[in-house]
């Protein structure tokens, strides 16, 4: 990437291969490379990772069934016995964003992740389908998630709108969290890098130490953000299973 372009040109979108479809602009950009580079990734490493070639396993190996039995059992104890039939999607949907932060640290890689669209089409969609969850296998007792228990009566006109606005929010607010996030650290790394390039090597020591030192923090905040956005989902799907509240 240039030395001249902004914090901000590494999250343009950029088409590879044009796609024009009855007016609908299907084209292969960049965005799309990096999911279909992530989700082979992911499934190059947890193919390997799964077979056994020995007695005991290599280190990836119990890499592979560590992350495997870290989501079963966040699944176990934040959706129940309920939840296990919905474990493939959420170890997915951990594994594709996590893979989407990871490797848009590695350089001249489009982060996905990093864009609002991507991070609220996969909320909205998670939305959705917890509500209809939710009214399949409650119907329309379902209802009764808007009334928070041990409420005087004469407090439920103002607290159910309440509890109804918050509810709406919820595709809002995670996928803020996951796209502010990674946006902001990627702009912070492209920042301090270009003053290394202006200072030079040897008046660039410090801000070098400083992308270096935030390169490891950012790869942090790329799990952490994956499994806070993996732990959320599990207990809007336990909010709809068990009507908790």
């Amino acid at each position: 990437m240039a030395a001249n372009k902004g914090p901000l040109h590494q999250f343009e979108i950029s088409s590879i291969y044009d796609i024009k479809f009855k007016g609908l602009d299907l084209s292969f950009t960049n965005s799309s490379l990096s999911m279909v580079l992530a989700i082979i990734i992911a499934s190059i490493i947890f193919h390997i990772g799964s077979r056994k070639n020995g007695e005991l396993p290599n280190k990836l190996q119990v890499l592979v069934e560590m992350s495997y039995e870290f989501i079963a059992n966040m699944v176990r104890d934040n959706v129940g016995k309920g939840g296990k039939i919905f474990f493939p999607f959420i170890f997915s949907l951990f594994l594709f964003i996590l893979f989407g932060n990871v490797l848009g640290m590695v350089p001249y890689n489009f982060t996905y992740t990093s864009h609002i669209i991507v991070t609220f089409a996969l909320a909205g969609f998670i939305f959705i389908a917890v509500t209809i969850i939710g009214l399949v296998k409650h119907g329309i007792n379902f209802l009764k998630f808007f009334v928070p228990s041990g409420v005087p009566i004469s407090l439920l006109p103002i607290l159910i709108p309440i509890e109804i606005i918050s509810y709406f929010v919820r595709p809002i607010s995670l996928s803020l969290r996951l796209f502010a996030n990674m946006m902001a650290g990627h702009t912070m790394l492209k920042v301090f890098a270009s003053f290394i390039v202006l200072l030079g090597i040897l008046g660039g020591w410090a801000p070098l130490l400083l992308v270096i030192i935030l390169t490891g923090f950012e790869i942090m905040i790329a799990v952490l953000q994956a499994y806070v956005f993996t732990i959320l989902c599990c207990l809007y799907l336990n909010d709809a299973l068990n009507l908790h509240h």
